[in-house]
């Protein structure tokens, strides 16, 4: 397969190509995987380049629990469905325990740590948040807790731990006993509270949460390296390889992939149509693999945006705006201007165009900005901006 038609197939896996159009957000994110959140707008566009869901719509479903942002693959948080809660929680389990390995150094007895998480249970289930909600923030609920919660001096600070809270938080959200949520329900706001929560764990083994990754992940991509399946699901050798088998998959043009993934991709053709997204940086595409540079053209690969070569960096510099999993160019959002700033390699075409329209008037009307990460501000992007218009 040339790799423009391998581009195409991992958009068609991806849902880019209008085939969920319509598909409610826990579909989406089911079929074409979880959206990775970090207090930025990622979940959002990932809804709306797919399937057309508003911000209203998604954020009812996070009220509703239809989906929700939970701690999971390599302890990262993803927005994912229900029907994933409880496993995609196993998986986070162990970077909670790492978290309280570090209390352990500090010599806090995990007896300590026990009591602590009880007495937030019981703070949780007893008391109201800030403006009446069901949820309390890391600060009310310091203070509720009083001297429950033990301040570790400097040798805590330097080791990330100021005190005993978050490594008892961590654990309990681990277990599915709170969970954290949104202070105002958006996904793109950084600040949270906590509620109790009590989710029924997943009756399954540890082997069978990594096969049920392993078979999610490979249906999400279309298809991976050994490299890239590891570097997602943070799986060792040993463990990776029995997941691979455990979901017999199968391997393609040093691709491994699910038997009936392998078939249709035989068959498959690239679309003649241009299908034009805006896509985050972080979007699912990019992320899973961690394959940017992949999703470029032959001939834009030595294109440079300042002094950085686009196709050498893991990670793009700015969003990209993406013909048929072909990146044709880079865009940020100019709040105060209310308008995409962008730099397209070619002259745009009339579905170019009107794409970037549609997400511009989606942007301003739903969101207001588009922040990468809870850090994103308009002032620190302004220079990504800048250089985009001057590029143009």
């Amino acid at each position: 397969m040339d790799s423009a038609t391998q581009r195409a197939w991992s958009w068609h896996r991806q849902g880019l190509d209008g085939s969920l159009e319509g598909r409610g957000a826990a579909d989406v994110l089911r079929r074409a995987g979880w959206a990775r959140s970090v207090g930025g707008a990622t979940p959002y566009l990932t809804l709306f380049c797919r399937a057309g869901v508003r911000r209203e719509q998604a954020d009812a479903d996070v009220a509703a629990l239809s989906i929700h942002e939970l701690p999971t693959a390599r302890g990262c948080t993803y927005v994912l469905g229900a029907d994933d809660f409880a496993w995609a929680l196993a998986l986070g389990r162990d970077a909670a325990e790492a978290q309280a390995k570090v209390l352990d150094k500090l010599d806090v007895p995990r007896s300590e740590l026990a009591a602590l998480e009880g007495a937030v249970l019981e703070v949780l289930g007893s008391g109201v948040g800030p403006q009446g909600s069901g949820a309390m923030d890391p600060k009310e609920l310091k203070d509720r807790l009083g001297d429950a919660v033990r301040s570790l001096g400097e040798a805590g600070k330097k080791k990330g731990a100021s005190t005993t809270l978050p490594a008892a938080l961590g654990l309990l959200q681990a277990d599915g006993r709170i969970r954290r949520v949104p202070v105002n329900g958006r996904l793109d706001q950084q600040r949270y509270g906590y509620t109790a929560w009590g989710l029924e764990a997943a009756a399954l083994t540890p082997e069978q949460v990594r096969t049920r990754l392993m078979e999610r992940y490979l249906g999400w991509t279309g298809g991976a390296t050994l490299k890239q399946t590891q570097w997602f699901t943070a799986f060792t050798v040993a463990q990776t390889k029995a997941a691979l088998a455990d979901a017999g998959a199968v391997e393609v043009d040093g691709l491994w992939m699910l038997p009936a993934d392998a078939d249709a991709r035989e068959g498959f053709r690239a679309p003649a149509e241009e299908q034009i997204q805006l896509l985050a940086g972080s979007d699912s595409l990019f992320l899973l693999r961690r394959n940017a540079a992949g999703h470029f053209a032959e001939e834009a690969r030595e294109r440079q945006l300042g002094s950085a070569r686009l196709a050498l960096q893991a990670d793009l510099p700015d969003h990209p705006i993406v013909d048929r999993g072909r990146i044709i160019g880079l865009w940020q959002y100019d709040p105060g201007e209310g308008r995409i700033a962008r730099w397209l390699f070619d002259a745009p075409t009339t579905a170019v165009a009107h794409r970037i329209k549609e997400v511009e008037a989606y942007i301003r009307e739903d969101l207001g900005d588009f922040r990468s990460n809870s850090l994103d501000s308009p002032s620190s992007r302004q220079q990504r901006i800048d250089m985009l218009n001057a590029a143009v």
